[in-house]
């Protein structure tokens, strides 16, 4: 096999790049199992699709902060490598559909050039680092988060500490106490404070959603600076080595912290802090600094249009920069047709400063536009169609891709998201300007879509009537974020069939402008009529018992509804697991070695710790022992093997407990790589006289 030319100058980056297409070559001549080439290829944002024989490949946009060449190049390799269109993501991604595994490396390179990854969008990795779209222009922000979310952004992309770990771990920071990110619902989630004139950050952890949701917990009301880094290195750290591995459901951060306890999780970051090479990470606070656009066309006065108007106050905003405003584009379910995006493109370059942000709402915000050229930009927006009014307002409804291309969609997020936009646009448009609810969508429990973050989720469901399968919507009510690291999750109320839904919405929707009191919001109207009060007056839309021939076709589809898992790569042939995490284990040693070499001594050392780990493994599985975490791991091997102890004068744990308690220096790292190195060779000699 011959590697192409990636043209790339970042070496590092190119030998990523490469790796993954001597690892699909691999893949596909057998000679890596599929689980281990699913862990690889989604580290690398290569994620297998519903649809046989192609991937979703997920773009890394930090905060989800673009410029406008960086667009035109998503649009590139989206027409290129994929179905032409751009999904922007609830994680501030842009995820492209129908790609060739075997193109992934190619559409990869051609990202580079203009310094976009896909490193880590997906796989059991710090994910992307996500920010309130607003960071940078906020009034009400007590400083900038940008700089800070880059730096953790860059600081652990690539670190060895977050490649294997048992699940993923999700990062937000958000501008101001409103918080628009949802701290609330992150593994690590940060608000940003002032205290005696310093910045610092409130630090929020162990919250998550899915099927099991949990709120963060408030571990700092104050942490500098400096110190976020280092103490999230240390949360990682040790999340990397305590946490589930083997029972999926059960891997995340939050359930390591519940089952430890908060206070004795915090007491293990703190021990955990003493093998950290970086006690304090400093980070250089960058100022915006805002040029004369590039617009030159003449002034348009439609001051007096009151579309314009309206336009004008729902989808744009004054920002703290006087005489800047912001104007967000709902983008309907997050979707972007190539043309659009590349004439986009060329209305960021005329009108903004070229810092512009994907949201988690899956839309657009463009930024810094001068208040006198608002009537110009509208006008230019109008002609692509981007003028619908409701920006992150009702109609703006946020919905997952379902059973479109998602292997786990059980029910079709967009179609139902087409439906509800129509009948609150045409039924309903007061809301858009009075009323601030939101509403959510997901095609399964995975919560993709945060249905459950929602005054109104809806979760695609399945039900049986009459002995056929039909589509439903599990309801929701109540979520939302309350603030300053605080929110509420969403009721689960009942089930309906999928094509009751808009009769659902309408009822709440009137039952809601008739009955709430002049100053409630959602949340006082909804706790003030309890969720029995709903169950009992939508129960009827959950019937089965007349369901007509249309009932059992999904939103968007024309053929009959069926439950179904889409299709994977092929499993190819057997591997032997013990040899290859043996493999692995050499592979982590050579790591190690690079990281000594260049100076690395956090990375190299704990690319070593990773070798022990995964050789130890090896053995313990042939013995069927506990292996479900790093933890686990370390305890089982000296009971599973007692010689080893007996035959080199040490236990495997006291190696291991030093890597945890002593921050490394030239002489410690070349000692504790040069005992990994005789650990693995200990490890196959054992192996040898097992077989």
């Amino acid at each position: 096999m011959q590697s192409f030319r990636t043209e790339i100058e970042n070496p590092i980056v190119e030998k990523d790049i490469i790796e993954l297409e001597q690892k699909i070559f691999a893949f596909k001549n057998n000679s890596i199992d599929e689980e281990k080439f699913r862990s690889l290829r989604l580290a690398r944002g290569v994620y297998g699709q519903r649809q046989q024989g192609v991937q979703m490949v997920r773009i890394k946009l930090p905060m989800g902060r673009f410029t406008a060449n960086q667009l035109r190049k998503i649009a590139y390799v989206a027409d290129e490598y994929g179905s032409g269109n751009l999904h922007i993501t609830t994680r501030q991604d842009i995820q492209l559909h129908y790609v060739e595994l075997e193109r992934t490396p190619q559409l990869w390179a051609e990202l580079e050039k203009d310094q976009i990854t896909l490193r880590e969008a997906c796989g059991n990795t710090v994910r992307n680092v996500t920010a309130a779209a607003t960071a940078g222009v906020d009034p009400q922000e007590p400083f900038d988060v940008t700089p800070y979310a880059e730096a953790f952004f860059s600081y652990f992309l690539r670190n060895p500490i977050c490649q294997d770990m048992g699940r993923k771990i999700k990062v937000a920071f958000s501008s101001s106490e409103s918080d628009e990110a949802l701290t609330f619902i992150h593994d690590l989630g940060f608000i940003p404070k002032i205290k005696n004139g310093e910045r610092g950050f409130q630090l929020m952890i162990g919250g998550g959603i899915g099927s099991q949701p949990m709120p963060s917990q408030k571990v700092f009301s104050f942490l500098s600076t400096d110190e976020i880094i280092p103490y999230s290195e240390a949360i990682i750290r040790l999340f990397d080595r305590m946490g589930e591995r083997n029972k999926r459901n059960k891997a995340r951060l939050k359930f390591l912290v519940k089952d430890l306890g908060l206070a004795t999780f915090l007491e293990l970051v703190e021990q955990e802090k003493n093998s950290i090479t970086n006690q304090s990470y400093p980070i250089e606070d960058k100022k915006r600094v805002l040029a004369a656009p590039l617009y030159r066309g003449s002034e348009v006065d439609i001051t007096a249009n009151e579309t314009f108007k309206r336009w004008k106050e729902i989808n744009a905003s004054k920002q703290k920069q006087a005489g800047y405003w912001s104007v967000g584009i709902p983008v309907k379910t997050g979707d972007i047709p190539t043309a659009k995006a590349r004439a986009l493109a060329e209305l960021i370059e005329q009108f903004t400063q070229n810092d512009n942000r994907f949201t988690i709402t899956q839309s657009v915000l463009l930024r810094d536009v001068k208040e006198e050229h608002l009537p110009a930009l509208y006008l230019a927006l109008q002609t692509l169609g981007f003028d619908r009014i409701g920006f992150q307002k009702t109609n703006d409804i946020v919905a997952c891709p379902g059973t479109d291309t998602c292997n786990l969609g059980i029910a079709s997020s967009y179609g139902l998201a087409n439906e509800l936009q129509k009948v609150i646009e045409t039924e309903f448009s007061q809301f858009i300007d009075k009323h601030n609810l939101n509403i959510r969508i997901s095609g399964c429990m995975n919560a993709c879509g945060q249905h459950t973050l929602a005054h109104i989720g809806f979760q695609g469901m399945t039900l049986k009537a009459n002995g056929n399968i039909a589509p439903a919507t599990q309801i929701l009510l109540g979520g939302g974020v309350l603030g300053n690291g605080d929110g509420r999750f969403a009721d689960k109320v009942l089930k309906v069939p999928a094509k009751k839904t808009p009769l659902v919405l309408r009822w709440i929707l009137n039952d809601f402008e008739q009955n709430k009191l002049e100053t409630e919001d959602f949340f006082g109207y909804y706790d003030r009529k309890t969720k029995d009060y709903f169950y009992q007056n939508l129960k009827h839309y959950s019937d089965t018992d007349q369901l007509q021939p249309e009932d059992f076709i999904d939103w968007g589809n024309e053929a009959k509804y069926e439950k179904a898992i889409g299709i994977g790569e092929c499993a190819g042939v057997t591997i032997d697991l013990i040899q290859t995490l043996i493999f692995e284990a050499e592979e982590a040693y050579s790591w190690a070695l690079n990281g000594l070499k260049e100076n690395r001594l956090n990375d190299a050392v704990y690319h070593a710790y990773n070798a022990r780990v995964r050789a130890a493994k090896a053995l313990l599985t042939a013995k069927e022992a506990k292996t479900n975490s790093h933890a686990s791991i370390i305890n089982s091997f000296d009971v599973e093997f007692p010689h080893f102890n007996a035959e080199t004068g040490t236990t495997f744990k006291a190696g291991i407990d030093a890597f945890t308690s002593v921050k490394p220096d030239v002489e410690f790292a070349k000692s504790f790589i040069k005992e990994t190195q005789s650990f693995i060779a200990w490890v196959k000699k054992e192996r040898s006289a097992q077989q």
